[in-house]
């Protein structure tokens, strides 16, 4: 829109800034939950969690909203949400469901072949994920990178499917406590450990996009299943806490 005034000498009316998840700090309210330091049944508030976290009201608002769909949180009146209650068969089972439909989608992909658009999202999303982790170090603002990137590579894989089925399937799991592939949790106070985290999750990505590439079926379903356990298993393998 034009900065110039209009006819009568009025500024222009601003269309308002559209509002963006901070997937920072989605991940950092993910870790809270997974580890028990906001326990299942306290009610949560966007004032003293903005607070405790450092940032606006807005993007802690916009989380509840995402951790609600996730599963994670539950409505308590208007207003207000409660950290739902989940055992860890719950999640370790939800977990399992994706790893399993993945796994298929990436299966029938490398058994029709890549789609040259496909392929490049993938190449893309390796590529990024390298340059992001060449530092050598993990900062917090890299969060939202990897959670971007990371989104669009298993996108890619699942919505290369001519059939919906699979897909359909992944987004009803993913209404599950830490079901979806983007359900990033990740400890900010402990980003050495959790950089370890993703170079595991970064070298299974190679190692998926080689698979796919070579059109090995069985060997692409395998290391997708592998790849859904990277959160949740490898956490105290690496020194960091469990999430998926």
């Amino acid at each position: 829109m034009s900065d110039e005034l209009d006819p009568i000498g009025r500024e222009p009316e601003r269309e308002p800034e559209p509002e963006v998840e901070d997937p920072g700090v989605m991940a950092t309210l993910r870790q809270l939950i997974v580890s028990g330091q906001l326990p299942a049944g306290e009610r949560v508030a966007e004032i003293p969690l903005a607070q405790r976290l450092g940032v606006s009201r807005t993007p802690v608002r916009l989380a509840f909203r995402s951790l609600e769909r996730e599963g994670l949180l539950t409505r308590a009146g208007k207003r207000g949400y409660v950290v739902r209650r989940f055992s860890d068969v719950d999640v370790r089972t939800a977990i399992e469901v994706r790893g399993l439909l993945e796994g298929l989608a990436a299966r029938h992909l490398a058994e029709r072949g890549l789609r040259a658009s496909v392929e490049a999202a993938l190449v893309a999303s390796v590529a990024e994920g390298a340059d992001l982790l060449s530092r050598g170090t993990l900062a917090a603002e890299d969060i939202g990178r990897w959670s971007a990137l990371n989104k669009r590579f298993h996108d890619a894989i699942v919505h290369a499917h001519p059939s919906r089925v699979v897909a359909d399937a992944i987004a009803r799991n993913d209404h599950l406590p830490f079901a979806s592939a983007d359900s990033l949790a990740l400890d900010p106070h402990a980003l050495p450990a959790e950089f370890r985290r993703l170079q595991v999750a970064q070298l299974q990505h190679q190692l998926v996009l080689d698979a796919l590439q070579q059109r090995e079926g069985a060997r692409v379903e395998m290391l997708m299943r592998e790849h859904a356990w990277v959160g949740l298993r490898y956490g105290p393998l690496v020194g960091a806490g469990a999430s998926s």
